[in-house]
C-alpha cells in the first residue's frame, strides 16, 4: 500500500483498502456537494473514478464549493477538481467527462460497471434522467435532489440488490445537526422529500429509498426565482457548511458500501 494510505489501512484493514482500490464510483456535478463527496472518496483510497462536470466556477461558487476561489474563477470545475484528485491520490485511474448534460445524456452516462453513482446534480430534468438511468441499469446510487430528476433515479429501486440513498435539498437550511439519514418514507420536514414521497408512492415504490435531508425547515425568504434555463427555475440561499455536509454522508454511504462488499 502506497504511504499516504497508512491510517486509512489501519482503519479499513487491509482487505477493505483493497476493496476502495478496485471501486469505480462516477460523481456527477462538482458543485457544493459534489466537489467535497469526490474528494472524501479520492482520500479514503476509492482507485477509479469517473468525474461529471460541464460548469466553470462562479465567484457566487466561492462561499460553498470546493473548486471556487477568487484565484479560480471562470476556470472548469472539471479540471479544478481532477487535478486536485490527481495530487491526492497519483495513482487514481480518474476519467474525465467535461460537459452538462443533457436529459437525454444524463440517462445514457450510467453504466453497470459503476459500483456508486453519486448524482450531485442540481437541474432537475438531467437529474431525473440519470437517477431512471442508474436503476434501470442496476447501478447502486446517491442522489443529490432536485425535483423530476430524482425520481426516475429511484425508479426501480425495488429491483434487489440496488442500494440507494437520495441527498434532499441542503439549501436554505443552517442546523448541521439536524442532517439525518433515513429511508424515505419516514422523512419529515423537508418539502423535496415529501414531494419525492408522493411520486414514488405513484411509482409504486413506498419504502426502501434511504434520503439524506435535514429536519430543520428551510429559511423560505432565502429564495430565489431564475430564468428557468438549464432546467432550474429557483434557488435557495446556502452556507459554507451544509452542502459539503451532505457530500459528506453520500460519500460516507459509498465508502460502508464497498467496505461491506463480498464482491469487491
Amino acid at each position: 500500500m502506497a504511504e499516504w494510505t497508512e491510517r486509512a489501512e489501519l482503519l479499513f484493514r487491509k482487505e477493505g483498502l483493497e476493496k476502495l482500490q478496485n471501486a469505480h464510483v462516477l460523481v456527477v456535478g462538482l458543485g457544493g456537494v459534489g466537489s467535497f463527496a469526490a474528494e472524501f472518496l479520492a482520500r479514503a483510497g476509492v482507485g477509479k473514478m469517473t468525474i461529471v462536470d460541464g460548469d466553470v466556477v462562479d465567484i457566487t461558487n466561492i462561499n460553498r464549493q470546493l473548486p471556487a476561489l477568487h484565484s479560480t474563477v471562470g476556470q472548469p470545475k472539471i479540471t479544478i477538481v481532477g487535478d486536485r484528485l490527481m495530487d491526492i491520490n497519483p495513482e487514481l485511474e480518474l476519467i474525465r467527462v467535461q460537459e452538462f448534460l443533457s436529459p437525454e445524456r444524463a440517462f445514457e452516462i450510467v453504466d453497470p460497471q459503476f459500483d456508486y453513482v453519486l448524482d450531485c446534480i442540481d437541474s432537475i430534468t438531467p437529474k431525473l434522467n440519470l437517477i431512471f438511468g442508474a436503476k434501470k441499469k442496476g447501478v447502486k446510487i446517491i442522489s443529490n435532489m432536485g425535483i423530476t430528476p430524482k425520481l426516475n433515479l429511484i425508479f426501480g429501486a425495488k429491483k434487489k440488490g440496488v442500494k440507494i440513498i437520495s441527498n434532499m435539498g441542503a439549501g436554505g437550511k443552517m442546523l448541521a445537526s439536524k442532517v439525518v439519514v433515513k429511508d424515505i418514507s419516514k422523512t419529515e420536514v423537508c418539502p423535496l422529500a415529501k414531494v419525492v414521497r408522493k411520486r414514488l408512492k405513484k411509482m409504486g415504490v413506498n419504502k426502501g429509498v434511504k434520503a439524506v435531508f435535514s429536519t430543520e425547515k428551510p429559511d423560505e425568504g432565502s429564495v430565489k426565482r431564475t430564468d428557468g434555463s438549464n432546467f432550474k427555475k429557483s434557488f435557495y440561499g446556502t452556507n459554507s457548511y451544509m452542502p459539503g455536509l451532505f457530500g459528506l454522508h453520500a460519500a460516507e454511504t459509498v465508502v460502508r458500501y464497498i467496505l461491506k462488499s463480498d464482491e469487491k
